[in-house]
């Protein structure tokens, strides 16, 4: 691997990287970026936006954060728990519960062996109004 794989550099610890990562532990709910760029500002962190957007993309893709994106499109990050699952989601609230789905992951296989694909991935999320907002 070259210093120029984003693998590799997704995971080099930099101090903007570990900034974004403390301000993750530190919440267990999804928020945007600009929620975490705000949070490291009050903290007196000098992290730009655009640096949390690539470490937070960055981030996901080496499955450390979970990416969410709402039904207008928005994306909010959450530290990932380390079994793959789901996502139950509020839409008054924005309250989370992480769910997993054997029917789900069997459905997948069998949709990908019926068309012939293999190394399939897919994310879920399901919407809907939580006990608390109704």
């Amino acid at each position: 691997m070259t210093s120029t794989d984003p693998a590799r550099s997704a995971l080099r610890p930099t101090r903007q990287r570990l900034a974004v990562a403390e301000a993750m532990a530190s919440f267990d709910d999804f928020r945007s970026a600009q929620d975490i760029h705000e949070l490291l500002a009050r903290r007196g962190e000098p992290v730009g936006l655009a640096t949390v957007y690539r470490t937070l993309q960055r981030m996901v893709e080496a499955g450390e954060v979970d990416l969410l994106r709402t039904e207008d499109g928005e994306a909010s990050y959450r530290r990932c728990s380390d079994t793959h699952h789901h996502h139950l989601v509020c839409r008054d609230c924005g309250a989370t519960v992480e769910v997993e789905g054997p029917g789900v992951e069997r459905w997948t296989r069998a949709i990908a062996e019926e068309h012939g694909y293999a190394q399939v991935s897919h994310t879920l999320e399901i919407f809907g109004t939580c006990a608390a907002c109704r």
